[in-house]
């Protein structure tokens, strides 16, 4: 199998331990190129990440000969612009999630790989982790009979930097993010969901600011029809006393109740019987994903997450706050 050498635009926190070491460690993977509009901060990555290469021009990365697939690790505003660089240059993509700011974009960036005969990768990486796949193993099995519904429920305290818009993060600013917090978090929630259940086929939702301390919403509900049949109902709120993060996917003989983000093991609950799986995640959590990118490349199975699934989740999230985006204009 060739080793496949990978090269990422916008080094940022994200590839610190979640994924840029990922690469180095998953078999037939190499990291050798980072890249960052500072300079130094690609060159303080790449010697303390052992890359031998480092740039301050993402088409530098893009064209050089030696890297075989490019990972868009920006905030979403710039997802579209580098993946079409990446198409015309030939390059495979792995993108970070959300895809991008809209499925519009989404569109774009899935129609310029499929031109440019290029695969398209997104980083919803709990497709591939073992906790995940326990869900849809116990559900494929029969344990709690026939999916009826799920509840997705996730809370949290404003943080410090969302206070002041001299220190607010890129995630709740829409022109970068899409959105809110809501677009970066739920985002993970309702592709698992989309895996676990099928695709959603009808949607519904509010959105408002409630705290007013950003332009962004800070809180959404949502009603969910997948394609299954199943109906979901979500709610997610960014302004609330505590933190608070559960999920229940409730069947004709049980429900299984899990985090999205917390390690909690999985609790699968009948008239019966109480089950607990404990389930740790990987220190890189998107190795395992990003060994099924390199695994596709070198024409050994395929990867989960793709741009059309990725795309959908994008899709949702647009119907949710259309009617939010609109009274915003």
């Amino acid at each position: 199998m060739n080793t496949i050498r990978w090269g990422i635009i916008g080094c940022g926190d994200v590839t610190e331990v979640k994924s840029g070491p990922g690469f180095q460690k998953a078999e037939h993977s190499e990291l050798i190129a980072v890249m960052r509009r500072q300079g130094a901060l690609a060159e303080d990555y790449a010697k303390r990440h052992k890359v031998k290469k480092w740039f301050d021009d993402a088409d530098a990365l893009i064209h050089d000969p030696e890297v075989d697939i490019v990972y868009i690790a920006t905030p979403p505003a710039y997802h579209m612009e580098y993946t079409l660089r990446c198409a015309k240059a030939g390059k495979p993509v792995y993108v970070e999630k959300p895809m991008a700011r809209n499925y519009e974009e989404c569109e774009a960036m899935i129609e310029a790989c499929k031109q440019a005969k290029v695969p398209l990768f997104v980083a919803y990486y709990r497709r591939a982790l073992p906790r995940f796949n326990k869900i849809k193993e116990l559900i494929e099995q029969g344990k709690i009979g026939e999916v009826r519904f799920a509840t997705i429920t996730l809370y949290q305290k404003p943080r410090e930097d969302e206070y002041s818009s001299e220190t607010r993060p890129w995630r709740v600013i829409p022109e970068l993010a899409g959105a809110g917090k809501f677009m970066d978090l739920a985002s993970h929630t309702l592709d698992i969901f989309d895996f676990i259940l099928g695709p959603v086929s009808e949607v519904q939702g509010i959105a408002s600011n409630q705290a007013e301390l950003y332009t962004a919403e800070d809180i959404v509900t949502s009603n969910l029809m997948f394609g299954s049949k199943v109906h979901g109902v979500g709610t997610w709120c960014f302004s609330a006393f505590d933190d608070y993060d559960m999920n229940e996917i409730v069947g004709s003989k049980g429900k299984l109740v899990f985090s999205t983000f917390g390690k909690e093991p999985i609790e699968l609950i009948t008239k019966d019987e109480r089950q607990s799986f404990a389930i740790e995640n990987p220190v890189h959590i998107q190795q395992p994903l990003i060994q099924t990118i390199v695994d596709e490349l070198n024409g050994q199975g395929s990867c989960p997450s793709v741009g059309t699934s990725g795309a959908r989740t994008n899709k949702v999230m647009d119907d949710i706050l259309k009617k939010y985006r609109e009274r915003s204009l």
